[in-house]
């Protein structure tokens, strides 16, 4: 039940008293219940979207209006994260408000790489939700099993990976700039390439702990719950082949 996604973990489904597995036999979580709920909060976010998509002015300076929305978006959807992920008996009420918040920030840096490579949202758009279904497809076959090794693996690498991005985050106070990672050259190409299979890999455990959560009888509201943390990883994926894109087509 260990998955890399921070939103969806081992004590996810346990009671912290006793240690036991939390089940419900009456309002249980469904497969279909989070599969209804995961498309609800992917509309809530295109909604917002498309909004802040239309409310962004492009001029030679650059864009007008983006700021609000980026900030505001990222950090009001990180906030509600949080809360989710500590208070997950509040998904019902958080998990459309992250979805809101987040559609804020998708928007704003869609319509800025859009404006820098057009086509370039659709293609991203694409290819998520292509490497979504093609990885429950291969996990659903069995192609693909969350072995507990493969867990770990991908739980590792993700950590790694947020902590560069921190790290990257901390250094740009101090106009301090992580060489090649981030640029359009082979390496910042091959990193993108990384950083975007580790996401895809994620989607995996989120499949794995979502069917283990139906399996056990989990309360309802973590339909909610599984939804969000199946959201986060969809987010992530598609920022990051946004980023892949905008390196490759830099180069031509």
């Amino acid at each position: 039940m260990r998955s890399g996604n921070p939103a969806l973990k081992e004590s996810t489904f346990l009671d912290l008293a006793s240690g036991t597995v939390v089940r419900r036999d009456g309002d249980a979580m469904t497969l279909t219940g989070t599969v209804n709920k995961t498309g609800l909060l992917l509309l809530l976010s295109v909604i917002t979207a498309t909004f802040a998509w239309n409310q962004i002015e492009f001029t030679p300076a650059g864009a007008v209006g983006a700021g609000p929305y980026v900030w505001g978006g990222a950090l009001g959807g990180l906030v509600l994260a949080l809360v989710t992920v500590f208070k997950k008996e509040w998904s019902p009420v958080t998990a459309p408000l992250y979805a809101l918040v987040e559609g804020f920030f998708l928007g704003a840096i869609s319509a800025m790489y859009n404006h820098l490579y057009e086509g370039i949202v659709l293609q991203a758009v694409m290819l998520t939700f292509g490497t979504m279904f093609a990885l429950l497809f291969a996990y659903r076959s069995g192609l693909v099993r969350a072995t507990e090794n493969f867990k770990l693996g991908v739980a590792a690498a993700t950590g790694g990976i947020a902590l560069l991005y921190l790290v990257t985050i901390v250094l740009g106070f101090f106009d301090i700039r992580v060489p090649y990672i981030h640029e359009s050259g082979l390496i910042g190409i091959g990193f993108s390439l990384f950083v975007v299979v580790i996401a895809a890999l994620n989607l995996v455990l989120d499949f794995d702990f979502i069917e283990t959560g139906v399996e056990q009888n989990a309360p309802k509201y973590m339909e909610w719950y599984g939804a969000f943390g199946l959201m986060v990883t969809l987010v992530w994926l598609y920022v990051e082949f946004l980023r892949l894109l905008a390196k490759l087509q830099s180069r031509d």
